[in-house]
Protein backbone atom coordinates (compact mmCIF):
# COMPACT_ATOMS: atom_id res chain seq x y z
CA UNK A 1 0.00 0.00 0.00
CA UNK A 2 1.21 3.47 -1.13
CA UNK A 3 2.30 5.69 1.92
CA UNK A 4 -0.54 8.11 3.42
CA UNK A 5 0.05 11.57 2.80
CA UNK A 6 -1.59 13.29 5.86
CA UNK A 7 -3.70 17.22 5.71
CA UNK A 8 -5.59 19.14 7.74
CA UNK A 9 -7.54 19.58 4.58
CA UNK A 10 -8.23 18.50 1.56
CA UNK A 11 -9.95 20.48 -1.46
CA UNK A 12 -11.04 18.96 -4.90
CA UNK A 13 -11.65 21.16 -7.43
CA UNK A 14 -9.97 25.06 -8.52
CA UNK A 15 -13.23 26.36 -9.00
CA UNK A 16 -14.28 29.95 -7.54
CA UNK A 17 -14.81 28.30 -4.03
CA UNK A 18 -11.69 26.01 -3.53
CA UNK A 19 -8.71 28.18 -4.36
CA UNK A 20 -9.87 30.88 -2.20
CA UNK A 21 -10.44 28.28 0.78
CA UNK A 22 -7.09 27.10 0.04
CA UNK A 23 -5.72 30.26 1.21
CA UNK A 24 -8.11 31.27 3.80
CA UNK A 25 -6.77 27.75 5.45
CA UNK A 26 -3.02 28.10 5.00
CA UNK A 27 -3.56 31.68 6.18
CA UNK A 28 -4.63 30.20 9.34
CA UNK A 29 -1.60 28.04 9.21
CA UNK A 30 -3.90 24.72 8.39
CA UNK A 31 -1.68 22.34 6.13
CA UNK A 32 -3.64 21.72 2.52
CA UNK A 33 -3.80 19.60 -0.48
CA UNK A 34 -5.80 20.94 -3.24
CA UNK A 35 -6.73 18.51 -6.22
CA UNK A 36 -7.35 19.29 -10.25
CA UNK A 37 -7.87 17.08 -12.75
CA UNK A 38 -7.83 19.38 -15.73
CA UNK A 39 -7.82 23.67 -16.26
CA UNK A 40 -7.27 25.43 -12.75
CA UNK A 41 -10.13 27.99 -12.22
CA UNK A 42 -13.16 25.63 -13.13
CA UNK A 43 -15.95 26.76 -15.26
CA UNK A 44 -15.78 30.49 -14.79
CA UNK A 45 -12.01 30.84 -15.84
CA UNK A 46 -12.08 28.45 -18.57
CA UNK A 47 -15.29 28.10 -20.43
CA UNK A 48 -17.84 30.47 -18.55
CA UNK A 49 -18.10 33.90 -17.20
CA UNK A 50 -14.16 35.13 -18.42
CA UNK A 51 -14.07 33.89 -21.71
CA UNK A 52 -17.53 34.25 -22.42
CA UNK A 53 -17.72 37.77 -21.25
CA UNK A 54 -14.51 38.58 -23.52
CA UNK A 55 -16.48 37.19 -26.66
CA UNK A 56 -19.64 39.75 -25.54
CA UNK A 57 -17.52 42.85 -25.37
CA UNK A 58 -15.95 41.52 -29.03
CA UNK A 59 -19.85 41.07 -30.46
CA UNK A 60 -20.79 44.92 -28.42
CA UNK A 61 -18.08 46.61 -30.19
CA UNK A 62 -18.88 45.10 -33.60
CA UNK A 63 -22.61 46.15 -32.68
CA UNK A 64 -21.19 49.84 -31.90
CA UNK A 65 -19.25 50.07 -34.73
CA UNK A 66 -21.78 49.26 -37.40
CA UNK A 67 -24.14 51.78 -36.09
CA UNK A 68 -21.49 54.13 -35.99
CA UNK A 69 -23.75 56.36 -38.73
CA UNK A 70 -26.50 57.00 -35.80
CA UNK A 71 -23.48 58.51 -33.19
CA UNK A 72 -22.50 61.08 -36.22
CA UNK A 73 -19.59 58.99 -37.16
CA UNK A 74 -18.69 58.05 -40.45
CA UNK A 75 -16.20 54.67 -40.56
CA UNK A 76 -16.36 54.08 -44.21
CA UNK A 77 -16.38 50.49 -45.26
CA UNK A 78 -18.75 48.04 -43.74
CA UNK A 79 -16.22 46.17 -40.73
CA UNK A 80 -15.65 42.89 -40.72
CA UNK A 81 -14.69 40.29 -38.01
CA UNK A 82 -11.68 38.53 -37.70
CA UNK A 83 -12.64 35.83 -35.66
CA UNK A 84 -9.14 34.47 -35.15
CA UNK A 85 -8.22 37.62 -33.56
CA UNK A 86 -11.01 37.71 -31.87
CA UNK A 87 -10.70 34.27 -29.83
CA UNK A 88 -7.19 34.70 -29.69
CA UNK A 89 -7.80 37.93 -27.39
CA UNK A 90 -10.73 36.24 -25.37
CA UNK A 91 -8.26 33.07 -25.15
CA UNK A 92 -5.34 35.24 -24.35
CA UNK A 93 -7.74 36.71 -21.23
CA UNK A 94 -9.19 33.42 -20.08
CA UNK A 95 -5.20 31.96 -19.65
CA UNK A 96 -3.65 34.74 -17.91
CA UNK A 97 -6.67 34.10 -15.49
CA UNK A 98 -6.07 30.43 -15.14
CA UNK A 99 -2.49 30.81 -14.53
CA UNK A 100 -2.65 33.49 -11.65
CA UNK A 101 -5.11 30.42 -9.99
CA UNK A 102 -2.08 28.19 -10.57
CA UNK A 103 0.60 30.25 -9.64
CA UNK A 104 -0.88 31.35 -6.49
CA UNK A 105 -1.95 27.61 -5.36
CA UNK A 106 1.65 26.34 -6.14
CA UNK A 107 3.51 29.06 -4.71
CA UNK A 108 0.89 28.65 -1.37
CA UNK A 109 2.89 28.18 1.94
CA UNK A 110 0.97 24.98 3.67
CA UNK A 111 -0.45 23.77 0.56
CA UNK A 112 0.22 21.12 -1.80
CA UNK A 113 -0.75 20.89 -5.37
CA UNK A 114 -2.15 17.33 -6.95
CA UNK A 115 -3.29 16.98 -10.22
CA UNK A 116 -5.25 13.52 -11.44
CA UNK A 117 -8.63 12.40 -10.66
CA UNK A 118 -9.57 12.35 -6.95
CA UNK A 119 -11.82 9.62 -6.00
CA UNK A 120 -12.71 8.80 -2.17
CA UNK A 121 -12.06 5.41 -0.59
CA UNK A 122 -13.06 6.66 2.81
CA UNK A 123 -15.06 9.60 4.59
CA UNK A 124 -11.14 10.47 4.99
CA UNK A 125 -9.48 9.56 2.64
CA UNK A 126 -9.05 10.75 -1.50
CA UNK A 127 -6.34 8.74 -4.01
CA UNK A 128 -5.48 10.95 -6.39
CA UNK A 129 -3.68 8.72 -9.30
CA UNK A 130 -0.99 6.78 -6.86
CA UNK A 131 -1.02 9.13 -4.04
CA UNK A 132 -3.27 8.88 -1.23
CA UNK A 133 -4.51 12.07 0.79
CA UNK A 134 -5.95 11.96 4.30
CA UNK A 135 -7.85 14.46 6.05
CA UNK A 136 -10.72 14.99 9.01
CA UNK A 137 -11.65 17.88 6.82
CA UNK A 138 -12.55 17.28 3.22
CA UNK A 139 -14.25 20.18 0.51
CA UNK A 140 -15.85 19.04 -2.65
CA UNK A 141 -15.87 21.58 -5.08
CA UNK A 142 -15.83 20.13 -8.46
CA UNK A 143 -18.47 22.10 -10.24
CA UNK A 144 -20.68 20.94 -13.57
CA UNK A 145 -21.08 20.53 -17.36
CA UNK A 146 -23.58 20.53 -19.78
CA UNK A 147 -26.35 18.12 -20.06
CA UNK A 148 -26.75 16.30 -23.83
CA UNK A 149 -29.56 14.58 -23.80
CA UNK A 150 -31.40 14.75 -27.81
CA UNK A 151 -32.81 11.87 -29.35
CA UNK A 152 -30.29 11.49 -31.81
CA UNK A 153 -27.41 13.67 -30.82
CA UNK A 154 -25.14 10.67 -31.00
CA UNK A 155 -25.36 10.69 -34.84
CA UNK A 156 -24.46 14.45 -35.12
CA UNK A 157 -21.12 16.28 -34.29
CA UNK A 158 -22.32 19.32 -31.53
CA UNK A 159 -21.15 22.28 -29.31
CA UNK A 160 -21.80 22.94 -25.63
CA UNK A 161 -20.50 25.79 -23.88
CA UNK A 162 -16.91 23.96 -23.65
CA UNK A 163 -16.39 23.43 -27.05
CA UNK A 164 -17.65 26.50 -28.49
CA UNK A 165 -14.67 27.97 -26.84
CA UNK A 166 -12.47 25.69 -29.22
CA UNK A 167 -14.42 27.24 -32.55
CA UNK A 168 -12.23 28.48 -35.37
CA UNK A 169 -14.78 29.75 -37.68
CA UNK A 170 -17.87 31.45 -37.56
CA UNK A 171 -20.81 29.05 -37.86
CA UNK A 172 -23.17 29.70 -41.45
CA UNK A 173 -25.78 28.62 -39.26
CA UNK A 174 -25.93 28.17 -35.62
CA UNK A 175 -28.77 25.98 -34.60
CA UNK A 176 -29.37 26.39 -30.51
CA UNK A 177 -31.44 24.12 -28.56
CA UNK A 178 -32.36 25.53 -25.40
CA UNK A 179 -33.74 29.46 -24.82
CA UNK A 180 -31.76 29.69 -21.56
CA UNK A 181 -29.06 31.91 -20.45
CA UNK A 182 -26.53 30.17 -22.16
CA UNK A 183 -28.46 30.39 -25.35
CA UNK A 184 -29.49 33.63 -25.88
CA UNK A 185 -25.91 34.69 -25.54
CA UNK A 186 -24.54 32.85 -27.56
CA UNK A 187 -26.93 33.24 -29.82
CA UNK A 188 -26.80 37.29 -30.13
CA UNK A 189 -22.73 37.87 -29.82
CA UNK A 190 -22.78 34.91 -32.58
CA UNK A 191 -25.50 36.95 -34.55
CA UNK A 192 -22.97 39.79 -34.09
CA UNK A 193 -20.65 38.11 -35.46
CA UNK A 194 -22.09 37.15 -38.84
CA UNK A 195 -23.72 33.80 -38.23
CA UNK A 196 -27.72 33.06 -39.02
CA UNK A 197 -29.18 32.28 -35.52
CA UNK A 198 -31.95 30.35 -34.69
CA UNK A 199 -32.88 29.44 -31.00
CA UNK A 200 -35.22 26.61 -30.35
CA UNK A 201 -36.96 26.40 -26.79
CA UNK A 202 -39.43 23.75 -25.32
CA UNK A 203 -41.37 26.33 -22.98
CA UNK A 204 -44.11 28.92 -24.22
CA UNK A 205 -40.95 31.39 -23.57
CA UNK A 206 -37.71 32.67 -23.37
CA UNK A 207 -36.17 32.69 -19.96
CA UNK A 208 -39.55 31.63 -18.70
CA UNK A 209 -38.44 31.90 -14.92
CA UNK A 210 -38.64 36.08 -15.82
CA UNK A 211 -41.38 37.86 -15.73
CA UNK A 212 -43.76 37.48 -18.78
CA UNK A 213 -42.85 41.31 -19.66
CA UNK A 214 -39.32 40.60 -19.25
CA UNK A 215 -39.82 37.76 -21.35
CA UNK A 216 -41.08 39.45 -24.26
CA UNK A 217 -38.73 42.12 -24.02
CA UNK A 218 -36.16 39.35 -24.22
CA UNK A 219 -37.50 38.21 -27.04
CA UNK A 220 -38.21 41.82 -29.28
CA UNK A 221 -34.45 42.61 -28.85
CA UNK A 222 -32.92 39.67 -29.91
CA UNK A 223 -35.50 39.60 -32.71
CA UNK A 224 -34.83 42.93 -33.80
CA UNK A 225 -31.39 41.74 -34.47
CA UNK A 226 -32.91 39.14 -36.70
CA UNK A 227 -32.68 35.80 -34.86
CA UNK A 228 -35.16 33.44 -35.42
CA UNK A 229 -36.92 32.19 -32.58
CA UNK A 230 -38.89 28.72 -32.19
CA UNK A 231 -40.92 28.68 -29.40
CA UNK A 232 -43.47 25.69 -27.86
CA UNK A 233 -40.80 22.86 -29.60
CA UNK A 234 -42.09 19.57 -28.64
CA UNK A 235 -40.15 16.26 -29.56
CA UNK A 236 -37.07 17.75 -30.72
CA UNK A 237 -34.38 15.30 -32.30
CA UNK A 238 -31.61 15.68 -34.42
CA UNK A 239 -29.69 14.19 -37.46
CA UNK A 240 -26.95 14.06 -39.61
CA UNK A 241 -27.66 16.52 -42.59
CA UNK A 242 -25.34 17.49 -45.87
CA UNK A 243 -25.12 20.81 -43.95
CA UNK A 244 -24.41 19.62 -40.74
CA UNK A 245 -27.23 19.19 -38.64
CA UNK A 246 -31.12 18.91 -38.95
CA UNK A 247 -33.31 19.65 -35.92
CA UNK A 248 -36.62 18.33 -35.94
CA UNK A 249 -39.47 20.20 -33.81
CA UNK A 250 -43.12 19.81 -33.56
CA UNK A 251 -44.26 23.52 -33.03
CA UNK A 252 -47.51 25.65 -33.47
CA UNK A 253 -46.33 27.54 -36.40
CA UNK A 254 -43.07 27.31 -38.22
CA UNK A 255 -41.16 24.75 -40.37
CA UNK A 256 -40.71 21.51 -38.41
CA UNK A 257 -37.43 21.19 -39.28
CA UNK A 258 -34.26 23.61 -39.54
CA UNK A 259 -31.10 22.59 -40.70
CA UNK A 260 -28.09 24.33 -39.39
CA UNK A 261 -23.83 23.93 -40.25
CA UNK A 262 -23.48 24.22 -36.51
CA UNK A 263 -25.74 22.63 -33.56
CA UNK A 264 -25.07 24.27 -29.67
CA UNK A 265 -27.06 22.47 -26.78
CA UNK A 266 -28.06 24.67 -24.15
CA UNK A 267 -30.51 22.56 -22.25
CA UNK A 268 -28.81 22.83 -18.90
CA UNK A 269 -26.11 21.64 -16.61
CA UNK A 270 -25.30 18.53 -14.03
CA UNK A 271 -23.52 18.17 -11.56
CA UNK A 272 -19.75 16.80 -12.00
CA UNK A 273 -20.41 13.65 -8.68
CA UNK A 274 -21.12 10.54 -10.60
CA UNK A 275 -17.20 9.73 -10.08
CA UNK A 276 -15.88 10.53 -6.76
CA UNK A 277 -16.61 7.52 -4.90
CA UNK A 278 -19.11 9.62 -3.09
CA UNK A 279 -21.20 6.45 -1.98
CA UNK A 280 -17.51 5.44 -0.14
CA UNK A 281 -17.75 8.13 1.70
CA UNK A 282 -21.47 8.26 2.79
CA UNK A 283 -21.66 11.45 1.01
CA UNK A 284 -25.54 11.78 -0.45
CA UNK A 285 -26.80 13.04 -3.44
CA UNK A 286 -30.24 13.97 -4.86
CA UNK A 287 -31.80 12.56 -7.87
CA UNK A 288 -30.67 15.16 -10.11
CA UNK A 289 -27.21 14.12 -9.12
CA UNK A 290 -26.12 17.35 -6.75
CA UNK A 291 -24.75 17.04 -3.19
CA UNK A 292 -27.16 17.09 -0.78
CA UNK A 293 -26.17 19.83 2.16
CA UNK A 294 -27.57 21.62 5.09
CA UNK A 295 -27.53 25.53 5.50
CA UNK A 296 -24.05 25.39 6.31
CA UNK A 297 -22.76 23.57 3.23
CA UNK A 298 -21.95 20.37 5.22
CA UNK A 299 -22.73 16.96 3.36
CA UNK A 300 -24.18 13.78 5.34
CA UNK A 301 -20.66 12.95 5.99
CA UNK A 302 -19.53 14.60 9.19
CA UNK A 303 -16.49 16.50 8.15
CA UNK A 304 -17.28 16.79 4.00
CA UNK A 305 -18.62 19.93 2.81
CA UNK A 306 -20.02 20.73 -0.99
CA UNK A 307 -19.36 24.06 -2.66
CA UNK A 308 -20.16 26.01 -5.95
CA UNK A 309 -22.06 24.36 -8.55
CA UNK A 310 -22.36 20.73 -7.53
CA UNK A 311 -24.22 21.21 -4.64
CA UNK A 312 -27.27 22.66 -5.92
CA UNK A 313 -27.34 26.00 -4.15
CA UNK A 314 -26.59 27.98 -7.08
CA UNK A 315 -25.40 28.35 -10.92
CA UNK A 316 -23.06 30.91 -10.56
CA UNK A 317 -19.54 32.12 -10.06
CA UNK A 318 -20.79 34.68 -7.12
CA UNK A 319 -23.20 31.90 -5.39
CA UNK A 320 -19.57 29.74 -5.07
CA UNK A 321 -17.69 32.23 -3.85
CA UNK A 322 -20.59 33.29 -1.41
CA UNK A 323 -20.84 29.13 -0.18
CA UNK A 324 -16.26 29.81 0.58
CA UNK A 325 -17.15 32.73 2.53
CA UNK A 326 -19.72 31.32 4.49
CA UNK A 327 -17.77 27.84 5.11
CA UNK A 328 -14.40 30.22 5.89
CA UNK A 329 -16.56 32.28 8.32
CA UNK A 330 -18.48 30.11 10.31
CA UNK A 331 -15.26 27.37 10.00
CA UNK A 332 -12.60 30.25 10.76
CA UNK A 333 -14.50 32.92 12.11
CA UNK A 334 -16.78 31.79 14.81
CA UNK A 335 -19.18 32.81 12.97
CA UNK A 336 -22.90 31.14 11.90
CA UNK A 337 -23.94 32.25 8.40
CA UNK A 338 -26.09 30.10 6.10
CA UNK A 339 -27.28 29.53 2.44
CA UNK A 340 -30.59 30.39 3.12
CA UNK A 341 -29.43 33.87 4.10
CA UNK A 342 -28.22 35.50 0.72
CA UNK A 343 -30.57 37.51 -1.74
CA UNK A 344 -30.45 35.65 -4.80
CA UNK A 345 -28.94 37.62 -7.50
CA UNK A 346 -27.76 36.82 -11.14
CA UNK A 347 -27.38 38.41 -14.73
CA UNK A 348 -27.99 37.41 -18.25
CA UNK A 349 -25.29 38.82 -20.60
CA UNK A 350 -26.97 39.65 -23.63
CA UNK A 351 -26.84 43.18 -25.12
CA UNK A 352 -28.56 45.43 -22.55
CA UNK A 353 -27.85 42.65 -19.95
CA UNK A 354 -29.96 41.88 -17.50
CA UNK A 355 -29.81 42.32 -13.57
CA UNK A 356 -32.00 40.95 -11.10
CA UNK A 357 -32.09 40.45 -7.60
CA UNK A 358 -34.49 38.93 -4.99
CA UNK A 359 -38.46 37.48 -5.72
CA UNK A 360 -39.72 38.86 -9.90
CA UNK A 361 -43.26 39.89 -9.78
CA UNK A 362 -45.23 36.62 -10.34
CA UNK A 363 -43.07 35.22 -7.65
CA UNK A 364 -43.94 38.15 -5.12
CA UNK A 365 -47.24 37.46 -5.61
CA UNK A 366 -47.24 33.61 -5.61
CA UNK A 367 -46.02 33.74 -2.60
CA UNK A 368 -49.20 35.72 -1.27
CA UNK A 369 -47.02 39.78 -0.25
CA UNK A 370 -49.55 42.68 -1.38
CA UNK A 371 -47.49 43.44 -4.27
CA UNK A 372 -46.26 47.46 -5.29
CA UNK A 373 -44.63 47.58 -8.52
CA UNK A 374 -42.49 50.83 -10.35
CA UNK A 375 -41.74 50.24 -13.50
CA UNK A 376 -40.57 51.89 -16.77
CA UNK A 377 -39.58 51.50 -20.39
CA UNK A 378 -35.77 52.34 -20.98
CA UNK A 379 -37.07 54.56 -24.32
CA UNK A 380 -37.92 57.15 -20.64
CA UNK A 381 -34.61 56.71 -19.28
CA UNK A 382 -32.35 59.69 -20.00
CA UNK A 383 -28.69 57.88 -20.19
CA UNK A 384 -30.78 55.21 -21.77
CA UNK A 385 -31.13 57.62 -24.79
CA UNK A 386 -28.17 59.37 -24.67
CA UNK A 387 -26.14 56.23 -24.88
CA UNK A 388 -28.87 55.47 -27.99
CA UNK A 389 -29.22 52.06 -25.83
CA UNK A 390 -33.40 52.28 -25.03
CA UNK A 391 -34.11 48.53 -25.35
CA UNK A 392 -35.41 47.12 -22.25
CA UNK A 393 -37.50 47.91 -19.05
CA UNK A 394 -36.54 48.38 -15.29
CA UNK A 395 -39.21 47.22 -12.66
CA UNK A 396 -38.60 46.64 -8.45
CA UNK A 397 -41.32 45.01 -6.24
CA UNK A 398 -41.97 46.51 -2.67
CA UNK A 399 -44.29 44.75 0.40
CA UNK A 400 -46.81 47.21 0.95
CA UNK A 401 -47.16 45.96 4.74
CA UNK A 402 -44.01 45.99 5.49
CA UNK A 403 -41.95 48.51 2.93
CA UNK A 404 -39.63 45.42 2.41
CA UNK A 405 -37.72 45.45 -0.73
CA UNK A 406 -38.64 42.06 -2.64
CA UNK A 407 -36.75 42.64 -5.77
CA UNK A 408 -36.03 44.05 -8.95
CA UNK A 409 -35.47 43.79 -12.45
CA UNK A 410 -33.47 45.68 -14.88
CA UNK A 411 -32.84 45.02 -18.35
CA UNK A 412 -30.99 47.65 -20.13
CA UNK A 413 -27.73 49.08 -20.35
CA UNK A 414 -25.67 49.01 -17.37
CA UNK A 415 -28.40 46.64 -16.27
CA UNK A 416 -25.83 44.30 -14.48
CA UNK A 417 -24.49 47.02 -12.45
CA UNK A 418 -27.26 48.66 -11.65
CA UNK A 419 -28.85 46.04 -9.96
CA UNK A 420 -26.47 46.45 -7.07
CA UNK A 421 -27.85 49.61 -5.47
CA UNK A 422 -31.65 47.23 -5.12
CA UNK A 423 -29.29 44.66 -3.99
CA UNK A 424 -27.41 46.44 -1.32
CA UNK A 425 -30.39 48.34 0.29
CA UNK A 426 -32.12 45.00 0.58
CA UNK A 427 -29.20 43.38 1.97
CA UNK A 428 -29.23 46.20 4.85
CA UNK A 429 -32.84 45.17 5.04
CA UNK A 430 -33.49 48.98 4.26
CA UNK A 431 -37.39 49.56 3.64
CA UNK A 432 -37.90 51.37 0.49
CA UNK A 433 -38.89 54.74 1.62
CA UNK A 434 -34.82 55.43 2.64
CA UNK A 435 -33.70 53.74 -0.99
CA UNK A 436 -36.24 56.39 -2.26
CA UNK A 437 -35.09 59.28 -0.66
CA UNK A 438 -31.26 58.56 -1.65
CA UNK A 439 -29.90 61.00 -4.08
CA UNK A 440 -28.29 59.38 -7.18
CA UNK A 441 -25.67 61.32 -9.39
CA UNK A 442 -27.09 62.26 -13.07
CA UNK A 443 -27.61 61.19 -15.49
CA UNK A 444 -26.96 57.82 -14.37
CA UNK A 445 -29.77 54.43 -14.42
CA UNK A 446 -29.60 54.24 -11.03
CA UNK A 447 -31.14 57.36 -10.50
CA UNK A 448 -34.16 56.17 -11.65
CA UNK A 449 -34.98 53.87 -8.87
CA UNK A 450 -35.83 56.28 -6.14
CA UNK A 451 -38.64 57.99 -9.18
CA UNK A 452 -39.93 54.28 -9.57
CA UNK A 453 -40.40 54.09 -6.13
CA UNK A 454 -42.50 57.00 -5.80
CA UNK A 455 -44.85 56.01 -9.01
CA UNK A 456 -45.47 52.30 -7.21
CA UNK A 457 -48.89 51.16 -8.49
CA UNK A 458 -50.46 47.59 -7.24
CA UNK A 459 -49.58 44.41 -9.69
CA UNK A 460 -51.73 43.90 -11.45
CA UNK A 461 -50.95 40.26 -11.60
CA UNK A 462 -52.87 40.26 -8.28
CA UNK A 463 -55.66 40.47 -10.05
CA UNK A 464 -56.04 37.77 -12.22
Amino acid sequence: MNDVHHFDAIIIGTGQAGPALAKRLADAQLSVAIIERHLFGGTCVNTGCIPTKAMVASAYAAHVVKRAGEYGIRIGAEPSIDFHALMARTSAISKRSRKGVETMLRKLPKCVVYQGHARFTSAHDVVVNDDVLRADRIFINVGGRAVVALPGIESVAYLTNSSMMALDVVPPHLVIVGGGYVGLEFGQMFRRFGSKVTIIEMAARLVHREDEDVSASIQAILANEHIDIRLNARCIGVAPHADGAAVTLDCSDGAPTVHGSHLLVAVGRRPNTDDLGLDVAAVDRDDRGYIVVNDGLETSAPGIWALGDCNGKGAFTHTAYNDFEIVAANLLDGESRRVSDRIPAYALYIDPPLGRTGMSEAEAVRNGYSVLVGSRPMSRVDRAVEKGETNGLMKIVVDANSEAILGATVLGTGGDEVIHCVLDAMSAKAPYPVLKRTMHIHPTVSEVIPTLLSELKPSRLARH
